[in-house]
This record gives C-alpha cells, sequence and structure tokens, in this order.
C-alpha cells in the first residue's frame, strides 16, 4: 500500500508494538478487564452468514490448537437476510443465538440503536485494547451513544471488479487488467462495455450477474446513501440512488445480466459455467469466487479497478450475546480473530481486507498477489480502492431497504414486470418496513 521502504519499515514496527501491547493488555488480570483463567473444556458455538473465510483460512484450527480446551462449532446461512431474521428472533427471545453472531454491516446500525442492551460490552473484557488497530470509523459504527462497544469488525469490503479473460477474448475485449479498466472509468461507461460485449458475446453467456450487484456497488462508492447525516431516510430523493436504478434497469433492457440472485445456487453455479463476464467484486468476494469455480476456474479469472476507482460492499462485525454461557472466552475469540495479525492472515488467504488500519499496512497485504486471479496484485488495487472508501452514513434500516431495491431489481430482471411498477412496488414495501 505504501511506496516507500522507509514508511513500510515504520509500519512493521508499528505492527509489532501493537501486537506486543496486545499481548500484555489480555495477558493482564488488572483493571477491569474480565478473562476467563478456566482450562475446563468449552465449546463455542460461532453462528455466521456467507463466507467469512475464517474456517477456510485454517483460523479456527489454528486457535483450537492454542487453546486444547476450547472447541469451536461453527455453522454459516448462506443468504444473510434469513440470517438476519433468525437473529432478530433469537435476540428477542434470548434463546437459541450463539457464543459468537456475525452482524453484517447494514445491519449494525439497528443493532447498535435499538438493541445494544442484547450484546455484551466487549469494552469490559479487554475489546478497547484494540481500539487503536481499527479504521476509527469502523469502530465507532459498533459503538454506542453511551460508549459500548458490541462488535469487532472483522473486514471492510473496497471495491474491485472480477472478470473473466477468457470470455473477455472471445468477444474481443481487451484482456490485460490495467486496459480492462481503461474500459469503464464510471458505472456508464460499464453498461456501455456491457454493450460492446453482448454484440459478440459467446453462447449463453451474459455481461454481468445481476443487475441489483450492480446497483449495489454504485451506491456503495457514496458517503450518503439511503439516509441523510441527520438520519433522515432518503432513499427516494437521493440522486445517486435513482441514477444507479435508472442504470440498472438500462442495463436489463440491454440483456446484459445473467437475471441471478445472488447467493442462491444458480448464482453459485454460474462461477463456474462462465454464464457470465464480470461480477462487482468487494475483497471478499475472491475468496467466494475461488470456492464456487474451483480448481478448474483458477486462471479464468481476473481482477481489476472498479468503475469510479473505489466503492464499499460488505464489511461484518463479530459480537457475543449476553445470552452466551461463556462470555469471557467467546469474547477471547473474538479478539483474536479480529487482531491484525489474523487479519493480515484472512487477506493473504482468502482476500478479506482488513477493518484494521495496523493490518492494512502490514507489507504482507500491501504486496499481497492472489495467484488463482492470475497473480492479480491485489493488494495494490484494493489497498487503492480503501485509499478512497466513503465512509457511508449508516441507518437502522440500511440492510432492509438494500435487499428490498434489490427485490425491486430482480422483478424486473426475472419476472419482466414494468421498471415504473416495479419502483412503486417497491416504495409501497418501504414504507411498510419502516412504519413496522
Amino acid at each position: 500500500m505504501h511506496s516507500r521502504s522507509t514508511r513500510r519499515s515504520t509500519l512493521v514496527a508499528a505492527l509489532i508494538a501493537i501486537v506486543a501491547l496486545l499481548a500484555t493488555g489480555c495477558g493482564s488480570s488488572s483493571g477491569s478487564d474480565k478473562k476467563s483463567t478456566s482450562s475446563e473444556p468449552v465449546t463455542l458455538q460461532v453462528n455466521l452468514f456467507g463466507t467469512f473465510g475464517y474456517k477456510e483460512a485454517g483460523l479456527f484450527e489454528e486457535y483450537q490448537r492454542l487453546h486444547p480446551n476450547i472447541k469451536i462449532a461453527y455453522n454459516t446461512v448462506e443468504f444473510e437476510q434469513n440470517y438476519y431474521q433468525a437473529l432478530q428472533t433469537h435476540l428477542a427471545a434470548g434463546s437459541g443465538l450463539g457464543d459468537i453472531q456475525g452482524i453484517e454491516v447494514g445491519r449494525i446500525a439497528e443493532q447498535v440503536q435499538a438493541q445494544g442492551d442484547k450484546w455484551v460490552n466487549l469494552n469490559d473484557y479487554g475489546g478497547d485494547q484494540l481500539k487503536a488497530s481499527f479504521f476509527p470509523w469502523k469502530w465507532q459504527q459498533a459503538t454506542t451513544s453511551g460508549g459500548q462497544t458490541i462488535g469487532l469488525g472483522t473486514d471492510i469490503g473496497p471495491m474491485a471488479m472480477a472478470y473473466r479473460v477468457d470470455l473477455f477474448k472471445k468477444a474481443g475485449l481487451p484482456t490485460d487488467r490495467d486496459e480492462v479498466a481503461k474500459l469503464w472509468p464510471d458505472w456508464q461507461s460499464y453498461v456501455s462495455t456491457g454493450k460492446t460485449y453482448m454484440a459478440k458475446a459467446p453462447t449463453r453467456t451474459a455481461f454481468m450477474d445481476t443487475a441489483s450487484g450492480m446497483f449495489n456497488a454504485m451506491v456503495g462508492a457514496s458517503p450518503t446513501q439511503y439516509y441523510d447525516e441527520a438520519g433522515k431516510p432518503i432513499y427516494d430523493t437521493n440522486p445517486l440512488v435513482k441514477q444507479a436504478w435508472d442504470l440498472a434497469m438500462a442495463a436489463i433492457a440491454n440483456k446484459e445480466t445473467a437475471k441471478l440472485k445472488q447467493f442462491d445456487t444458480a448464482w453459485n453455479q454460474a462461477f463456474s459455467s462462465g454464464a457470465f463476464a464480470t461480477i462487482a467484486a468487494p475483497a471478499w468476494m475472491l475468496g467466494y469466487i475461488q470456492g464456487q469455480a474451483g480448481d478448474k476456474g483458477a486462471g479464468k479469472w481476473d481482477v481489476t479497478t472498479a468503475p469510479g476507482g473505489t466503492g464499499n460492499w460488505g464489511g461484518s462485525y463479530l459480537g457475543v450475546p449476553k445470552a452466551s454461557k461463556h462470555v469471557a472466552e467467546a469474547v477471547d475469540l473474538a479478539k483474536w480473530l479480529t487482531a491484525p495479525e489474523q487479519q493480515v492472515k484472512l487477506f493473504v488467504k482468502q482476500g478479506s481486507f482488513p477493518s484494521s488500519s495496523t493490518a492494512a499496512g502490514d507489507l504482507k497485504v500491501a504486496n499481497a498477489v492472489n495467484k488463482y486471479f492470475n497473480d492479480a496484485p491485489i493488494g495494490r488495487i484494493f489497498g487503492d480502492s480503501a485509499k478512497r472508501l466513503p465512509v457511508a452514513v449508516l441507518g437502522p434500516k440500511d440492510g432492509v431497504i438494500k435487499d428490498t431495491f434489490s427485490t425491486a431489481i430482480q422483478r424486473v430482471e426475472q419476472q419482466g414486470m414494468a421498471p415504473d411498477a416495479s419502483y412503486a412496488k417497491f416504495l409501497a414495501d418501504i414504507k411498510n418496513a419502516l412504519d413496522a
């Protein structure tokens, strides 16, 4: 991320110092920190959604080696919407919860503002010793007005674009990642490139996976999205949102999309079948693509700069519900998984970009390349995107608004509903959701 060797040396030294400080702090029994000293066998239930990458990167296994008395039971739900509905039900009941639960960034404001009392204040267990290692805005998003921190950041989602080299070549488009980036300085140019692709597209392929994916990537490039700084919903008045909607409708009209729904079975299978040539790809998406496309996809995919050069999609948190029977042990695991050293490992192995500013400045991150994606310099690509990443204003129903927009776009894309009719239904659905 930094080009000067002296700066890199300073960052490495800072990382070593912070890790040493954390080790000292976590090992201390002084102050208000609450720490388990029991060596009794403990099973920690970790409930997540999608692919956080901890299992895939070997971090669960590593933690269990370091803590022989700890066994990690892991469960993940593919659709975040389904996961979150279940989480809300379990939080209300105070039962059925894991010792650690993932919280998606679009849900964190609601949890902080409305359900902060359901979660352990991680600062009571030494979590605040990690504060200096995080991007300040990432830490703040999970902190209540009373100063209680209910989640530790896992990653952030700086945006890039993944594309199929073989399909671009067949369609007569450039394949070199720097030349490909020049095709789309903005999202309008991206859609225009799609028209060019479709004119010579290989049989049964589309330019992009979904119009909703493009829509969300566009909106994610702005600091002001569905709420203004005063907390007022602006999803129906924000010109950027209207522009993103109109461009999504144009892509559908041009027949540029594969008409898929992200994270369902058909979408997963499409990564290996070559059903689409591009996908808006935050850092964590690389691990997802690799997992779905498998070994036969190696070298077929590459990564380049996203339209506009940045954007933010995703980035989650780990929280510990108060209902956990092993709070101290769960907090220890959450702190370890989100510490700078583990965030570096996760990026190098899985592509999840650190929410820790300390980890983001590490040489292993800055110089990282991804063999699967034709040795793409992912440290540089995502690092450049992260430098320009907008700090978004989040509202309590961000996730609901985003999901409802995606559903409205899918009605047009998959069912052929008229854009105006689908948008009108979107407005009615959101009103009902916000009034509930």
